[in-house]
């Protein structure tokens, strides 16, 4: 079976995306070598959240099932929602309304041995809180937002710690420098 993994990208001020849900804010900002690849590589499924597919939607109309990854990947991409029945109709989506540990279960089922991303904040805070989250991947954007959705907002809950996957001690701090462009 595969894994549950929360893969974003954010910027320094930690926002996942910009007001509205906006990602405009991520045109110019290369990925690194291999990332694309590595992303896609055991990618099986993807989970969303309504407000994140909302927004996709009133901005392209038509596009918002467009596969993740810029069509480098294609698959089963599902909605979390409370009222599908009001949701802007796609073939290429479809929209779960059941507990976000059920949504994971019917990602993972159709990843079909691969991993199940969860994007939205909502969405991947809500797994965290239920420890549905095997791991967790962020490449940092050299760009400071000052508003938007926060990669994760969840006052009163005991700090979530995460071990480092490569290199270095699991427990270390990631170090950046960054100079004005």
């Amino acid at each position: 079976m595969g894994k549950v993994l929360w893969h974003l990208t954010m910027s320094l001020d930690g926002f996942a995306a910009g007001p509205d849900h906006s990602m405009d804010w991520m045109s110019g900002v290369k990925a690194a070598p291999g990332a694309l690849q590595e992303s896609v590589a055991g990618l099986g499924a993807v989970l969303g959240g309504r407000r994140g597919y909302d927004a996709i939607a009133a901005r392209h109309p038509g596009e918002a099932s467009k596969q993740p990854y810029g069509g480098a990947w294609s698959g089963p991409v599902f909605v979390l929602t409370h009222h599908p029945e009001d949701a802007v109709p796609d073939p290429g989506v479809t929209f779960l309304d059941c507990d976000v540990a059920e949504a994971v279960e019917i990602g993972l089922a159709a990843a079909d041995g691969g991993d199940l991303e969860i994007h939205g904040q909502d969405i991947a805070r809500q797994c965290v809180e239920r420890d549905l989250i095997d791991e967790f991947s962020v490449h940092l954007a050299p760009v400071m937002l000052g508003s938007g959705v926060r990669l994760f907002d969840c006052p009163g809950i005991e700090p979530v710690r995460w071990a480092r996957i490569h290199d270095g001690h699991p427990a270390q701090a990631v170090d950046l420098r960054y100079r004005r462009a």
